[in-house]
């Protein structure tokens, strides 16, 4: 990774912050986005620690706004003239529906419509690099997803569970049609289960949720287990030119008939430019 730049979502704690701590270590330039300055300050302390004179630098957006994650996609373009890897990790849950300023479900916009964007916006500078790889946090919970495209942001039913189960269906349809959006560039796309890892999510909400979870991190991996397979996508050799697969522990893992379903995939890509206003 010496001498490569790798830009992340995510990345202020958990599963994020040991990838890119670890990436940096390994000689990589880490260009990241952060929403609270605090956490993204002491962030890129600890990466100019880690590999001191790299050039690490951070961008503040709040990644569940459109217009934020137009921004800074935007600024992150004019400011690198080639990206070597892009990892998509930032991503909540949230036990109430909430909409962002957009007029968009929340988990929808920071879990799904937050790759679409940042990516698109990245993808000529991911070429410029020859062999540039995305990289998308998804989850096992997919399995348990659904995409109804006649209610799309959950307004008729919402569960926390349900939508962010939905939100990472869609990370790894999202994986499969970029795939095929850059047959022949040199480009790859790939996503993961990180396994459950003991981190920050799920600590924006309260009640039951919070209990539950925090009764179940006990038992959690920690978060340098959950990193592994990001680094490893980031990073091996291993996967040079492989594309579109869904991994866990490092290997290729089998996800869900309808995280399989390509005429879905196409789908949701249409849905997700026209509500984006980018990348048809």
């Amino acid at each position: 990774m010496q001498g490569k730049t790798v830009v992340i979502t995510g990345a202020t704690s958990g599963i994020g912050a040991v990838a890119a701590d670890r990436l940096a270590g390994q000689g990589a330039r880490i260009v990241f986005i952060a929403r609270d300055k605090a956490r993204g300050e002491a962030t890129l302390q600890q990466l100019n620690a880690t590999a001191p004179g790299a050039g690490h630098a951070v961008h503040y957006a709040d990644l569940s706004r459109l217009a934020e994650m137009k921004r800074v996609g935007a600024e992150i373009a004019a400011a690198e003239p080639k990206i070597d890897v892009l990892i998509n990790n930032a991503g909540a849950m949230f036990t109430t529906r909430q909409e962002t300023a957009d007029g968009f479900e929340k988990t929808l916009a920071l879990n799904h419509l937050s790759y679409f964007v940042i990516t698109n916006l990245l993808l000529d500078r991911l070429k410029q690099a020859g062999h540039g790889r995305v990289v998308s946090t998804a989850s096992d919970a997919h399995k348990a997803g659904r995409i109804d495209f006649d209610d799309l942001q959950a307004a008729r039913r919402y569960s926390g569970f349900g939508a962010y189960g939905n939100s990472k269906l869609m990370n790894i349809l999202f994986t499969r049609e970029l795939a095929r959006h850059l047959e022949g560039s040199g480009v790859s796309a790939s996503c993961l289960h990180p396994g459950f890892v003991a981190t920050r999510f799920a600590d924006n909400n309260s009640g039951m949720l919070a209990s539950i979870f925090g009764v179940a991190k006990t038992f959690a991996l920690s978060p340098e287990k959950g990193a592994r397979t990001i680094i490893y996508l980031a990073s091996s050799p291993e996967v040079e030119g492989r594309t579109g697969g869904y991994y866990h522990k490092c290997k290729l893992a089998k996800p869900s008939a309808a995280a399989l379903n390509d005429a879905d995939a196409k789908r949701l890509w249409g849905v997700s430019a026209e509500l984006a206003g980018i990348g048809a």
